[in-house]
């Protein structure tokens, strides 16, 4: 691998950089495609860089359906034709009392990751504000599926669906654009949601942010493009584009922002 690979991306992305690497190396020395993990947006993003800027391989991220956060990427030879089926991708839906019941992403997440499967097995959940389904590698399906039997003090039971039974989830994800004066992670959240700078300091090393589902505590930490960034009580940012610098020297943001 080139070592100037890294210099694209952060000195803590190394490790996941030389995964990538291997699964590379793998594909080219057997000839034969290879399957990952799910994957968050800013792996993906590190995954297809690295795979166009290195080789000549194909690859295709799949998630479950077209708007899915978390995806598997299959890396393949050229001469390679996958199918959905390749994935491995399995669809529950989540059966609990309705009418007596409510559950939410994050009791959902816990439980599953709970059950001795590390994240990395789990896709998108999502819901239509009633119905709830979870997207797991079929490495797990039936472990998982046993392993589930309560959310919280709630009984819940796994039922397996097809792709063509996949609820519309809701979307609160709005598209917006931002200039801000630095990519720290305490400027962008200020911005994003209008508070002070001091507040989202506070809120920052009060371990109330997540980015990329892990902790970060630094205000200072740098966002970089499909970052996605979790703020308790607040909502969620997707950092998906950088559009250059104003006059004074400003960064131009998209931003993909879920507001609670």
């Amino acid at each position: 691998m080139n070592a100037n690979v890294y210099q694209h991306f952060r000195q803590e992305e190394r490790p996941f950089i030389d995964g990538v690497a291997d699964w590379i190396e793998q594909v080219q020395m057997q000839y034969a495609p290879y399957l990952t993990d799910f994957l968050d947006p800013r792996q993906a993003y590190i995954v297809e860089t690295m795979i166009r800027q290195e080789t000549e391989l194909k690859f295709q991220f799949q998630g479950g359906y077209q708007a899915a956060e978390r995806v598997r990427c299959l890396i393949y030879p050229d001469y390679y034709e996958p199918t959905l089926d390749e994935f491995d991708i399995q669809l529950f839906e989540i059966h609990y009392p309705v009418k007596f019941a409510t559950l939410g992403h994050g009791r959902v997440l816990g439980t599953l990751v709970n059950s001795g499967v590390k994240r990395e097995y789990f896709g998108d959940i999502i819901s239509d504000g009633q119905r709830w389904q979870v997207f797991v590698a079929k490495e797990v399906a039936s472990y998982v599926k046993l392993q589930v039997k309560k959310i919280g003090n709630v009984t819940v039971r796994l039922e397996e669906r097809n792709y063509t039974d996949i609820l519309l989830p809701i979307d609160a994800w709005t598209t917006e654009k931002l200039t801000v004066s630095s990519l720290r992670l305490d400027t962008v959240i200020s911005s994003v949601y209008n508070i002070s700078r001091q507040r989202s300091k506070q809120l920052i090393e009060s371990g109330k942010i997540k980015v990329n589902w892990r902790e970060e505590t630094r205000p200072d930490f740098l966002l970089d493009l499909l970052d996605i960034v979790s703020i308790r009580g607040f909502g969620r940012i997707q950092l998906q584009g950088l559009e250059g610098q104003t006059k004074k020297e400003k960064i131009r943001l998209v931003l993909g922002v879920l507001r609670k």
